[in-house]
């Protein structure tokens, strides 16, 4: 019975409901809201991918139907926000997807932290053997309910398929949006990137198209499919975290752009449109590297799916353009039409003359030897040009020894800033500008410049010091120097 009291404590969980997606759990809390808005229970809904701290808030107030995702309800539970030791209803939505590999782990903490005694209610589309046999770990003599056949599509969805090269497949998409007015159009993609690429092709090719995968942020995710829903969104590009359970209303089209790796993802794919008995169609595209998932795919539905074909874009219509732009090109030059290249192509306009029968026994005359050149020593040398001697020297400059001396060439110019001795100006009062520029560029003068009187350093000649520079003999002996004896303190001083 539902609790009237205000406390925390009197509103435990009591029903929790798991779900693969975030979309999902959103959709399912909604159903909840719309179900029981006439009983006083209490529900609220978590999942990652947004703040953490808002979920606490609410779950101390007292919640009793929970809907969450695994991975965000063992964050809650780490951090003691929420217990499940009361809860008596278990429930599973998408379960074939809860139970896969990827969230066995996950599931086995959940339950570890739930009562022994409690009620498991498993809900899928499809069942494969190994998941039921999968969820006898958790059930005991469970009871089946069926619906509808095992593996099989609603029978209000029309589902046909064109066979399309790989690189027309954006454009036949493209076409059948345009020539057909379709207004809402799920397409789904097996890579993230592969939904973020067409998106932005068709928002090129002038169709208002949008993006939904695991890598987008958690409000933009929501964004994207609230506008999907008012029609303000034309194509909606989604990898399979679509394809579980969401419920948009009256969806006339879903795509195939790539066809699904697991035959079973396709029922729950199309199960996107012909829901609650309306009428929806479901469209693949097949290039050549996914025949074999299309024969999977009609093994599982016991059926085939009927081929249509566009003019221009279609398999069929590609190979034969090929084929006529390769027969109007014809065969390249210089090779043959066959495999042993016999015939060639001739080009056009151009007569040869016949050539004349040749006599019988008669055989072609041998080929010239292809060493048939004049020996090596027998040329003409490579190079005719004289020999090094007999060429004119380069430099036609007279010897140094005809050059006139130095001193007979006339004086020099004092340079800019010296005086008539050649050295810098005297140190009196500030060097003019001049100076300070001729020193800057050409840098001090050489000492012959400073002193023409010093005679030139003979350097064949051992080094001997100048006699100025000698140090006079001393007669006295080498004694050692004192210096002044230390003061004795008073203490220690002779008396008398």
């Amino acid at each position: 019975m539902a609790s009237k009291s205000f406390s925390p404590a009197m509103h435990p969980v009591r029903a929790l409901i798991l779900t693969p997606t975030r979309e999902l759990a959103i959709q399912v809390f909604e159903s909840v809201k719309t179900y029981g808005k006439h009983i006083p229970l209490k529900p609220f809904c978590v999942y990652g991918g947004v703040n953490i701290n808002p979920q606490i808030t609410e779950l101390r107030k007292g919640v009793e139907i929970l809907v969450a995702t695994p991975g965000r309800l063992l964050d809650l539970t780490g951090q003691k926000a929420v217990d499940l030791r009361q809860v008596q209803v278990l429930i599973l939505d998408e379960a074939d997807r809860m139970l896969d590999m990827g969230f066995i782990p996950d599931i086995k903490r959940i339950i570890s932290l739930l009562p022994p005694i409690r009620q498991n209610l498993l809900f899928s589309a499809t069942f494969s053997d190994e998941i039921r046999k999968l969820s006898g770990q958790f059930l005991r003599d469970p009871a089946t309910v069926e619906v509808a056949r095992r593996n099989t599509a609603a029978e209000t969805v029309t589902q046909y398929a064109y066979q399309v090269d790989s690189a027309k497949k954006r454009p036949l998409l493209a076409h059948l949006v345009k020539s057909n007015d379709w207004s809402q159009v799920l397409v789904f993609c097996k890579t993230k990137h592969g939904a973020n690429r067409l998106a932005s092709q068709l928002v090129r090719d002038g169709i208002n198209a949008d993006a939904i995968h695991g890598n987008k942020a958690q409000n933009a995710r929501i964004r994207s499919l609230e506008g999907f829903k008012d029609n303000t969104i034309r194509v909606l590009v989604a990898t399979d975290i679509a394809a579980r359970g969401l419920d948009i209303e009256a969806l006339p089209h879903v795509v195939n752009f790539d066809l699904p790796h697991v035959p079973e993802d396709y029922v729950h794919r199309i199960g996107r449109t012909g829901r609650a008995g309306m009428e929806g169609e479901a469209i693949s595209f097949i290039s050549p590297e996914d025949r074999g998932l299309m024969s999977a795919i009609e093994n599982m539905l016991k059926k085939k799916v009927d081929r249509r074909e566009v003019p221009g874009l279609s398999e069929s219509a590609v190979r034969a353009n090929e084929a006529e732009a390769s027969e109007s090109r014809g065969p390249r030059p210089g090779r043959g039409g066959s495999r042993g290249g016999s015939s060639r192509s001739k080009p056009e306009g151009r007569s040869q003359a016949p050539r004349a029968p040749r006599p019988e026994g008669s055989s072609r005359p041998p080929r010239a030897a292809q060493d048939s050149r004049p020996p090596q020593e027998a040329r003409a040398p490579q190079d005719a040009r004289p020999p090094q001697d007999a060429r004119p020297p380069q430099d036609a400059r007279p010897p140094q020894a005809s050059r006139p001396p130095q001193e007979s060439r006339g004086k020099q110019e004092p340079r800019r800033g010296q005086d008539s001795r050649g050295g810098p100006p005297p140190k009196s009062g500030k060097p003019s500008r001049e100076y300070r520029d001729h020193r800057s560029d050409h840098g001090p003068a050489p000492r012959s410049a400073r002193d023409p009187s010093h005679p030139p350093m003979d350097f064949n000649k051992p080094y001997e010091p100048t006699p100025s520079k000698v140090e006079p003999a001393t007669s006295e002996p080498d004694t050692p120097r004192r210096g002044p004896a230390p003061a004795v303190p008073a203490l220690f001083r002779r008396k008398g």
